[in-house]
């Protein structure tokens, strides 16, 4: 989860809390033990480039200096706790294309296989789909390099650029005699963060897999999409379902929380400081109507799902069914570090529910819990090791620590427990005490 702040406003809280100390410590102790802690901190970055020059010196090969200190700097990082990291230039512009939610590309869903490139789908009104590409087509090259040898991100990279650029894509189709030539013309490919449908002819099911820039807005359209197809009187409610969604931007998931609420506290994060406490309150105006709402989860949804889930379920706005989530309590803050030097990602914060609670290493318990019927073939191996498991997580409340739960869903979805125990409940034909929820209910740890 990024929560946008700038590296000026950081050092300024930083600052702001070291002139309090001195305010209320004597001038002089303090002075005496901050001159002790700053040698004793020059004396570790002393032994820190006596090391680098050593191995530069001495290591069997000649290594690469930007390499050893960028190495450095994420071990710095990385011993902190899981989500702290350094991003060099290439993985911070994929983060930025990943939050934006848009890319210059060709607008086709694809994975590997057999060293080839597969098209899962191609997107609507994209490049791609203009172009004629289908479902199944197997991309053998791009311009005249061939994708055999490629990774898949290898060649995702290279099917990605600027908009208005052309690519030629070489495809083999079944049934096609020949491969076929197909240039496409590059455009803005937005990524489709949330999608929706009508279950039966009653329930609106909205899917949101990310939280990108664009999944408010995705959220809207896809609540105005059901509304066109399913008249008020006859719609039972929504399902908005957060299964193996791991996060994204912190607004959007304030944002995706305010459209289901009227007022309240959404979310609140909590620094090192007491100064740099933030609360996030609803706007009135739901945008469902005060319709019935199920949020599926499960061990795979983490970081700002677990704060939508948590938000709409202190409120006592919707029911949580499913098997807990994942247990992401922290705020990353992304800190440019200027041109052409990435960018840090450092856990800056822990956020909590309206009702005061930390989920940190826990996760959102359900109001319902629906375990999947397994494969036998992944029987052995079903459960997301949550947060608890990640070594040198951050704490969280003595004794509350939860391992990981759950996160299969099955691909049919005549077979999926939780989506059928939603609309069963909505429909009226399974009841549970659970649902509609009652405000005086307790809220489950």
């Amino acid at each position: 989860m990024t929560m946008r702040k700038t590296s000026l406003i950081l050092l300024g809280a930083a600052a702001g809390a070291a002139m309090t100390l001195l305010a209320v410590q004597p001038r002089i102790m303090i002075g005496t033990a901050a001159k002790a802690a700053a040698a004793d901190t020059y004396r570790q970055l002393n032994l820190f480039g006596d090391v680098f020059e050593r191995v530069r010196a001495d290591y069997v090969e000649k290594p690469d200096d930007q390499k050893l200190i960028e190495t450095a700097i994420n071990g710095m990082l990385t011993a902190l706790d899981p989500h702290s990291s350094y991003m060099d230039p290439k993985s911070f512009r994929d983060m930025q294309v990943q939050t934006r939610g848009e890319f210059g590309g060709l607008g086709i869903e694809v994975t590997m296989e057999d060293g080839l490139i597969k098209v899962v789908t191609p997107i609507d009104d994209t490049p791609a789909a203009k172009a004629g590409v289908q479902a199944n087509d197997l991309i053998t090259k791009l311009d005249e390099d061939q994708v055999q040898g490629l990774t898949l991100n290898q060649a995702v990279e290279k099917m990605r650029g600027p908009v208005n650029t052309k690519i030629k894509l070489t495809i083999m189709r079944k049934g096609a005699d020949k491969p076929l030539e197909l240039t496409l013309t590059r455009d803005v490919i937005r990524v489709r963060a949330v999608r929706s449908n009508v279950e039966g002819d009653d329930v609106g099911y909205i899917r949101m897999t990310q939280f990108n820039e664009q999944t408010t807005d995705g959220l809207k359209k896809a609540i105005v999409d059901i509304n066109a197809k399913v008249s008020k009187d006859k719609l039972k409610g929504y399902i908005l379902d957060l299964r193996n969604n791991p996060g994204g931007l912190l607004d959007q998931a304030i944002s995706v929380s305010d459209a289901f609420l009227e007022k309240g506290e959404i979310v609140s994060t909590r620094g090192r400081n007491a100064e740099e406490t933030q609360r996030f309150n609803a706007r009135a105006g739901d945008l469902t109507g005060g319709k019935p709402v199920i949020v599926l989860v499960n061990g795979g949804s983490a970081s700002a799902s677990e704060i939508v889930a948590g938000a709409l379920q202190d409120h006592r706005r919707v029911t949580v069914v499913g098997t807990r989530s994942f247990g992401k309590g922290s705020v990353q803050t992304i800190i440019p570090l200027g041109t052409g030097n990435g960018a840090l990602r450092l856990t800056t914060a822990r956020y909590y529910t309206p009702s005061g609670r930390s989920i940190q290493a826990k996760g959102i318990t359900p109001d319902i819990e629906v375990l999947q019927d397994l494969p036998d073939d992944i029987k052995t191996d079903t459960s997301t090791k949550g947060e608890a498991s990640l070594r040198g997580h951050l704490k969280g409340d003595a004794g509350s620590e939860q391992t990981g739960s759950q996160s299969y869903i099955p691909p049919d979805a005549k077979n999926d427990k939780a989506l059928i125990m939603a609309e069963d409940l909505l429909r009226g034909v399974q009841v549970n005490s659970a649902f509609p929820p009652n405000a005086k209910s307790p809220v489950p740890n």
